[in-house]
């Protein structure tokens, strides 16, 4: 049955911020609303500007640019300088009539970022579509692209770009549905207890997946334990005909099970999960393959993962196939789908080198697991490894960098560590055994890229990765050829 298109106007607007829709005369209120941006950079023909108050930046200062560049409709929390149509929402009414009321024109709410999410709220519930929300302490962002690769093979489906999982990002996402999408994957992430649960009244999923509980957030959360509690709201918010897609291989995930309302959904590599793997083998940058197991059914898969660890993610991906009620053969193309975004990639680096830029975050698990990767790649040179500071890890600080360091002396013939912090990990790696003459401990980017540019030698593969406030990206754009010389 063919789907039809259904765009957001700025009548469903004032609907889903008031409750009523505006009179169907009012001329206004056809316009296509083209996106809802937060970044006044980003507004074009027919956008929707939400206006956030913030400490640096306050985006109510940035409304008259978005209408310059076509944005038609605000959300504001105050009346701008200028002259405009302003309409007011008062405690979830209209304050007045809309008659004589044309565009562009600032809809005044007491708290934009609520209104965001109440319009996406309301926009999403105006679909039958199926929603699958992931969250996890790791991998949370390759199993939501792995996941939409699977379901994309039968499905029209939308997927959060980039990493829009907050309170912010994830309303945007829903605000792009229209009457053609029949599934949503979204990534959940949170800084605090209560935040997925508050996305889940946004998003109302049927479908939620937990990757992982790690240490990432223990500063602001306290605990481990804590962390958990927060990871499982996802699953308690699922209703009863949805289901819970767990990791069966991580304790705490597995106990979420006793939480949920609706059928849980194992996965892991025991043969306790409803879905396990087993024959695992890396193929170092060409992928993973491994053996899969469902019911009496045994199957060879492949994915253009990186790592033994991906293995989990494809799991993942193929437990949520199996529950939409895809067909193996389907599930096995999206594997294979070497158009989904991964994390770390490699790229070609100075002096024949190989760069593995793996720096869009860092905790003690994930930086194991490159580390491991790296252990598993067959390689001409050497194998270095420039590792940065890992934020947030609380009271497991100390212990978190140290067991880096321990697992980067196994692998890695050269460590840089940059960073306050890292230098535990050069403190640990030298009492594990790697000579000291191999360790080199910077502070800043700059001058890792000085000395790294004196180090690498033809045939080195050369591993980047630190907490996201490291920008630790500059010392791969610094390291990579650029392409028009690579080719």
């Amino acid at each position: 049955m063919k789907r039809f298109k259904r765009v957001l106007t700025v009548a469903d607007v004032l609907e889903g911020l008031t409750g009523s829709m505006p009179p169907a005369d009012w001329q206004p209120g056809h316009t296509p609303i083209r996106q809802v941006v937060v970044d006044s950079r980003q507004a074009g023909p027919d956008s929707l500007f939400v206006a956030l108050p913030g400490q640096h930046v306050d985006g109510h200062e940035y409304v008259l640019a978005a209408f310059e560049r076509g944005a038609c409709v605000a959300l504001v929390q105050r009346a701008p300088a200028f002259d405009c149509t302003l309409v007011e929402v008062d405690g979830g009414h209209l304050a007045q009539d809309l008659s004589g009321a044309g565009l562009p024109m600032c809809i005044i709410v007491p708290d934009t970022l609520q209104a965001l999410q109440k319009l996406a709220a309301h926009w999403r519930a105006k679909f039958k579509v199926r929603v699958v929300a992931i969250t996890g302490s790791v991998g949370k962002s390759t199993t939501k692209e792995l996941t939409w690769a699977v379901l994309r093979r039968r499905f029209n489906t939308l997927r959060s770009p980039g990493n829009l999982n907050n309170e912010i990002g994830l309303p945007l996402t829903l605000l792009a549905l229209d009457g053609s999408h029949q599934r949503v994957v979204l990534e959940m992430g949170m800084y605090g207890s209560g935040e997925i649960n508050r996305l889940c009244i946004v998003a109302g999923p049927q479908v939620g997946l937990v990757t992982n509980v790690g240490p990432s957030h223990l500063e602001r959360l306290g605990s481990i334990e804590a962390i958990a509690q927060a990871k499982a709201e996802l699953v308690r918010a699922l209703p009863p005909d949805g289901a819970a897609v767990l990791n069966y291989d991580d304790p705490r995930v597995r106990q979420m099970a006793e939480l949920a309302a609706c059928p849980v959904f194992g996965y892991g590599l025991t043969p306790e999960a409803d879905l396990w793997a087993d024959d695992v083998l890396s193929e170092g940058l060409a992928g993973v393959r491994f053996t899969l197991h469902y019911r009496s059914e045994t199957l060879h898969a492949k994915v253009p993962l990186l790592g033994r660890h991906s293995v989990h993610t494809a799991l993942g991906a193929t437990a949520v196939g199996l529950i939409e009620g895809m067909s193996w053969e389907d599930i096995l193309k999206g594997l294979e789908d070497s158009t989904v975004q991964l994390r770390l990639v490699s790229v070609p680096g100075i002096n024949d080198s190989l760069v593995l830029d793996d720096t869009y975050n860092a905790s003690p698990v994930s930086t194991i697991a490159a580390l491991n990767l790296l252990d598993e790649l067959t390689v001409s040179g050497r194998k270095i490894a420039v590792l940065g500071d890992m934020a947030e890890l609380g009271e497991v600080e100390r212990d978190g960098h140290r067991k880096v360091g321990c697992r980067a002396a196994d692998v890695v013939a050269v460590l840089v560590t940059v960073g306050r912090r890292a230098r535990l990990i050069a403190e640990e790696a030298r009492a594990c055994g790697l000579a000291s003459d191999r360790v080199v401990e910077v502070a800043g980017n700059d001058e890792a890229l000085a000395r790294l540019r004196e180090l690498v030698q033809p045939g080195d593969i050369v591993l980047v990765k630190g907490s996201r406030s490291m920008a630790m990206e500059e010392i791969v754009a610094g390291l990579q050829i650029p392409t028009s010389r690579a080719s």
